[in-house]
């Protein structure tokens, strides 16, 4: 792993999402492995691609279409046999657990590998592949690749409810300018961003449930580059399970903007005193907030949003490294 790497692989983000929308635009990668009848959908994965896959699959159930995400390591992986869809994603192809998963898998489903390399050790495992073309991550963290994932799970969704991709292509087309603003903007708005967040008892990272993923590999980011303590928490859910530590801690808090639950939220940080930073839009009680193109719309927030922890963790490591 390496800092400077992954504040270059951060930095091909604009021109990588470009090409992605360019492919999806020309071609529906799903199209020539999705067999007909079709009739459930499981997704396997660890990691980032477990957080992308997990709300992908909230967004098909929302659809009506019958899908779920597992964690590789699970003993209950759903014995639906013929007419399921497993699509198994490791950005590097080699995930263990992963592999492990497509082993234990009951007869009959048809098998996807979703990853980043070519030829590993996942697309021998699997009846079929699907390219992520994020590009090999210098930095030796899946940055581009969770962000590609996302894109084509959610072009699978698109798939399978029968909807063409031209809307999600504009999405990723408008991802590609937001990212590009919030990189050449850094120097305006990530030292400040950086300053309330890093905090002596870490990070914690809010987003609402239909984008939970942002603050799940937000908080990763910060843990796997900085090393710094970082937790993910969903808006709602917030008021029940992580309030308590405003009470105790000097609390700091990126809250990825778009709940209706944040009022209620507001109602403990605001008394408390607690450092709140907002991220694509207005959230209460918020001391600063991070804007870029497009944030009004949902996908574009979704694919967009987690650059900024990026960047405040790709910095803070580049500083750890150099001692």
């Amino acid at each position: 792993m390496d800092p400077d790497g992954f504040a270059a692989d951060l930095a091909r983000k604009p021109e990588a999402l470009s090409r992605l929308a360019e492919r999806l635009a020309a071609d529906n990668p799903w199209a020539a492995v999705v067999p007909a009848g079709t009739e459930r959908v499981v997704f396997v994965g660890m990691g980032s691609s477990a957080y992308a896959a997990g709300v992908v699959a909230a967004r098909m159930r929302a659809r009506g279409i019958v899908a779920v995400s597992e964690l590789a390591c699970t003993r209950l992986l759903p014995a639906w046999g013929p007419g399921t869809l497993v699509v198994a994603t490791s950005a590097t192809g080699g995930s263990a657990e992963t592999l492990d998963a497509l082993r234990r898998l009951p007869a009959g489903a048809t098998t996807v590998a979703l990853t980043n390399t070519a030829g590993s050790a996942i697309t021998e495992s699997c009846s079929a592949v699907v390219d992520l073309a994020a590009d090999p991550e210098r930095g030796g963290v899946a940055c581009r690749s969770y962000q590609h994932t996302l894109a084509l799970l959610m072009a699978l969704e698109l798939h399978l409810a029968g909807d063409d991709t031209a809307g999600l292509v504009a999405s990723i087309a408008t991802t590609a300018e937001a990212s590009a603003h919030l990189l050449d903007t850094e120097a305006a708005w990530r030292p400040e961003v950086a300053g309330m967040l890093l905090g002596p008892a870490g990070t914690h990272l809010v987003a609402p449930a239909h984008r939970f993923c942002s603050a799940q590999q937000g908080a990763l980011m910060l843990r796997e580059g900085p090393r710094r303590p970082a937790v993910g928490c969903e808006t709602g859910d917030w008021s029940h399970v992580d309030v308590y530590l405003t009470k105790t801690t000097d609390y700091r808090m990126l809250v990825f903007a778009g709940s209706e639950w944040e009022d209620q939220m507001a109602e403990w940080t605001t008394v408390r005193g607690t450092t709140v930073v907002a991220v694509g839009g207005t959230v209460p009680g918020a001391r600063l907030e991070v804007r870029y193109p497009g944030d009004e719309q949902d996908d574009v927030r979704l694919l967009t949003e987690v650059l900024v922890p990026e960047l405040v963790a790709a910095r803070a490591w580049q500083q750890t490294a150099k001692g």
